[in-house]
């Protein structure tokens, strides 16, 4: 997700502009992205802003203005990182309202959740919203083909397919951390917990042949 959120950081501070008069960039959020109706910076953008962003970092989007059609986006996770995608609801959780932002963290105490986005505040910026108006952390993928890295990878591998490896058991609510491509005592841990979902499979933390097929089945449900 680090590239997603270098592409958000770039835009904080675009704002609407008061009056007649449209901010270009935020009209341009829509017309990248082809979603239809953003003819006005007024016009409640926040979706518009992640989708361009996600479409820019080559991330699954959902192409539609309304906040919460993100939540049909990605993968639903309990452990959210920097990157992930947050809806919140708005007036109530059975409204159709809502906001869409891209995860930032927690404050100290849990109460609240820093969201990158646009329209917060009329611009792009970071804010703090109630933990409790969350509706659901979002995990996007590629939006190319999802790569099932080949085996065999182990505690001390690096490189690009232990990213792969990681971002493939996180799409499954397996907690690995960071992909960081580093093969360590997380991503061990989280290869036994995919073990675990076949019988007399051997939970050795080995991500073998047979734990890439297991994989790699799990992903054709």
């Amino acid at each position: 997700m680090e590239q997603l959120l270098k592409i958000a950081f770039n835009e904080l501070g675009t704002e609407e502009i008061v009056g007649s008069v449209d901010n270009p960039e935020i009209l341009k959020y829509a017309k990248e992205t082809g979603i239809k109706g953003i003819t006005s910076d007024e016009i409640p953008w926040c979706s518009t802003f992640v989708n361009w962003v996600a479409w820019k970092a080559g991330l699954q989007h959902s192409k539609k203005a309304n906040a919460r059609s993100w939540l049909n986006i990605g993968v639903k996770t309990t452990t959210p990182e920097p990157g992930d995608i947050v809806v919140f609801w708005r007036e109530s959780r059975q409204s159709w309202k809502g906001h869409v932002g891209i995860f930032l963290g927690f404050s100290a105490n849990n109460k609240r959740v820093y969201s990158l986005g646009g329209n917060q505040g009329n611009r792009v910026s970071v804010s703090a919203y109630r933990t409790n108006t969350v509706l659901s952390f979002q995990r996007l993928t590629n939006e190319k083909k999802l790569v099932i890295p080949e085996p065999i990878l182990q505690k001390g591998s690096s490189g690009t397919k232990v990213v792969a490896l990681q971002d493939s058991l996180k799409l499954l609510n397996i907690n690995v951390g960071t992909s960081d491509g580093d093969f360590g005592k997380k991503t061990e841990k989280g290869v036994k917990e995919l073990q675990t979902q076949k019988p007399n499979l051997e939970i050795n933390g080995i991500y073998n042949v047979e734990t890439r097929d297991l994989l790699e089945s799990l992903f054709q449900v």
